[in-house]
């Protein structure tokens, strides 16, 4: 049975990478398509504000926004799934592959992978440009003051640009040598997580979640070997 998107982890330690972790990234059951957990527009406003991407009054605009104009819904829908995507792509070639990069290919990536993930920087980029040109300079006037851009003036496009805004600043600040792939090649499920951890050992997204689950079928695999290796 797969979360609501209420319960789910946030253990990405970045927006931008819970987001990623929206989507499916393990081996789905049965073939089935990779689960969605932004499956509507309402999943999409209430991941948002769990996400601390925007507040409740911004949620109610971009709510009444989007009532009123559900074909900007959907746009902005869609817009969230290809920055996902693009996100997604461009940090899997970052990874090294000791930390779960170059899936299906432990040698390094392949020859289109690189390829790939510049597609998806170059489409970044743009959904980012976008944003810039509906944000508009603010001056904050604190000790001492200082000028900020500020996404999200317009309430239909308001949750794709902040997204598009912790997009560029997971690229651009985060360091990418401690960016891991929980490994769905040892049974995890393949969400990206930066690693905080002072030596940079984390593994698993979640110990209690993907470790214990692959830690208790490794066990249940020895015991089978033993009992088909015993006289």
């Amino acid at each position: 049975m797969h979360p609501d998107v209420s319960e789910l982890s946030l253990v990405g330690g970045h927006p931008a990478l819970d987001l990623v972790n929206t989507l499916e990234r393990g081996i789905p059951l049965h073939g089935e398509p990779p689960y969605d957990l932004l499956s509507d527009t309402s999943a999409l406003l209430l991941w948002t504000l769990r996400a601390g991407l925007i507040s409740d009054a911004e949620a109610n605009r971009v709510g009444r926004a989007w009532r009123e104009d559900p074909a900007a819904a959907h746009a902005g829908l869609a817009a969230v799934r290809d920055l996902r995507e693009g996100l997604h792509l461009a940090m899997l070639a970052a990874i090294p592959p000791a930390h779960g990069g170059a899936p299906g290919n432990p040698g390094g990536p392949t020859e289109g992978e690189p390829i790939a993930a510049g597609a998806a920087l170059v489409g970044l980029h743009e959904r980012w440009s976008a944003a810039a040109a509906r944000a508009t300079l603010v001056l904050d006037k604190g000790d001492p003051p200082r000028v900020r851009l500020a996404y999200g003036t317009v309430p239909a496009m308001l949750v794709p640009d902040r997204i598009a805004e912790t997009a560029l600043d997971v690229l651009l600040t985060a360091d990418l040598t401690r960016v891991r792939r929980c490994p769905v090649a040892e049974g995890g499920c393949g969400w990206l997580f930066l690693d905080q951890s002072r030596n940079g050992s984390r593994r698993w997204c979640r110990m209690a979640d993907c470790g214990t689950t692959a830690k208790a079928r490794r066990l249940t695999e020895r015991r089978r070997a033993a009992r088909v290796g015993a006289p």
